[in-house]
């Protein structure tokens, strides 16, 4: 329980910092409303579903990186990062809450994502909306844990994108499947199953990130 209690602690006070400065979410709400805006007066004729269902991938995986990328900048810019991981907690709470915040703000884009792309495209099934729930742990998951490598570093902004991106196709290529086939349940499995392996290894060797 006193676990519980120090990722709650450490939840809130990210998304009070947001609610404050109102720096990650609207940055990510305009983003991902403005790819869906280019594509739609972009794209000639009538695209298939098939051909659109890679531009909503491409937008949500962008708009999270976008999110992630200032995930650390807080604790970068106020140099508490010392103070956070010398904080009388287990240092992986601090990426469990990091993660669950971004995951917040990355749902709140993906509520005017999803509507924008069945206004533009094509209806968004129930089984879209379960892969951008399992694919949202995945993004989130590993994101943050690589922020906290790459914020220690000199080319932060650069190195976070060449680290995440390919570590994140396995869950374009699960979340892609599951959107086009009749049968979606390997694909949502593979999710799953990307998200558990991938949580356990972040959660577990994140004291030896940070401590370095």
């Amino acid at each position: 329980m006193s676990y519980v209690r120090d990722v709650g602690a450490l939840a809130r006070k990210d998304l009070l910092l947001e609610l404050r400065a109102r720096d990650t979410l609207p940055a990510m709400l305009l983003f991902v409303a403005a790819v869906f805006v280019v594509f739609h007066f972009t794209l000639p004729g009538e695209p298939s579903r098939l051909e659109t269902i890679g531009l909503l991938w491409v937008a949500i995986l962008f708009t999270a990186l976008l999110g992630l990328g200032r995930a650390f900048v807080p604790e970068r810019e106020q140099r508490t990062m010392d103070g956070l991981v010398l904080a009388p907690c287990d240092r992986s709470a601090i990426w469990l809450a990091k993660s669950l915040a971004t995951l917040a703000f990355l749902l709140a884009a993906e509520v005017v994502a999803l509507p924008l792309y069945a206004l533009f495209f094509h209806r968004v099934g129930v089984a879209t909306v379960a892969a951008v729930l399992l694919a949202d742990l995945g993004i989130c998951g590993v994101g943050t844990f690589l922020g906290a490598m790459a914020v220690a570093t000199r080319a932060r902004d650069l190195l976070l994108p060449l680290l995440f991106l390919p570590l994140a196709m396995p869950i374009v290529v699960g979340a892609v499947g599951a959107s086009v086939v009749s049968s979606p349940g390997r694909y949502l499995g593979f999710l799953a199953l990307y998200d558990l392996l991938f949580a356990v290894i972040c959660w577990a060797s994140f004291e030896y990130v940070v401590a370095e």
